[in-house]
């Protein structure tokens, strides 16, 4: 498959979002108009009215953290602010220390979604992009479960460059890239949950509207970003999501729960088995 010819690209241009096809170096808007690729202003390929995202579902991360196998998928919602597009900046916090990639596979809904069997639940996908779900864990200790003050940031959900519709979500590839160096590969074989089946179980209880957006889980080896650093996400058929980390010099003193190292911070960001966490917390506190 030619991925570039079709791709559908979401860029800033003269101050309003458009649609456009990626086509060689340019993309073509809908109107006819040419823009330069290495001049366009990616923004997520998506106009969601919620984000819907997977905990566990990769066999090689329940490994990773000595966790059960989950009988069944559970998820969380990442708010629309969240979005971040292609070539876009990413920001820690100024004094936290554990901002995570996550490399995952998204998927745009189509059609309306409800009751939708997994046999049909691939009919209604619009297309797939390269997702980042990055995650502050100096939060970790603070959202009991919600996972909002960890994922639900702005700017903390990188999609794109562009949006394939011609893509099997039962057979590909992923990989993050750190640096340029490979930090996480996986194929969709390892996925204990197939997108269908999660677009299946969503949709029971969820009405997926045009737009939507949902993110089907990370392999093993997600870990710190650094300010300076460059990380991407690749995936054979679709393509590479680029993005750069930078230091954000904002005060989060005051009102609301503060950045802590707890054992669970250093438990999912760094994948510490939760004894050891629990005892380098211990031995810090009483330092």
């Amino acid at each position: 498959m030619d991925t570039l010819s079709a791709m559908r690209a979401r860029i800033l241009y003269r101050d309003k979002p458009v649609w456009g096809s990626l086509e060689g170096d340019a993309i073509v808007l809908d109107d006819g108009t040419r823009v330069a690729d290495a001049e366009a202003r990616y923004l997520a390929p998506a106009e969601p009215s919620k984000i819907l995202a997977v905990h566990l579902t990769y066999r090689s991360r329940v490994e990773e953290y000595a966790a059960r196998i989950p009988p069944q998928p559970s998820y969380f919602m990442k708010p629309p602010t969240t979005l971040n597009g292609h070539r876009g900046v990413v920001r820690r916090p100024a004094g936290t220390r554990f901002l995570n990639y996550e490399g995952e596979l998204a998927v745009v809904i189509g059609q309306r979604m409800h009751g939708v069997s997994e046999a049909e639940a691939l009919t209604y996908v619009a297309g797939y992009t390269c997702a980042n779900d990055v995650g502050l864990h100096d939060f970790r200790h603070a959202d009991r479960g919600s996972m909002l003050r960890v994922k639900g940031q702005d700017g903390f959900l990188p999609l794109g460059p562009g949006l394939v519709s011609d893509f099997d979500p039962t057979d590909f590839r992923i990989r993050t890239i750190r640096n340029g160096e490979v930090v996480q590969e996986a194929h969709a074989s390892d996925l204990l949950f197939s997108v269908a089946y999660q677009l299946a179980d969503l949709s029971r209880l969820i009405t997926l509207e045009p737009g939507d957006v949902v993110l089907t889980g990370t392999p093993a080896n997600s870990r710190p970003m650094e300010p300076g650093d460059t990380v991407e996400v690749e995936i054979d058929g679709i393509g590479r999501l680029t993005n750069t980390v930078e230091e954000w010099d904002v005060d989060l003193s005051g009102v609301g729960e503060q950045p802590a190292t707890s054992a669970q911070t250093l438990h999912v960001a760094l994948a510490i088995p939760e004894d050891e966490a629990e005892r380098m917390v211990d031995e810090r506190s009483t330092r």
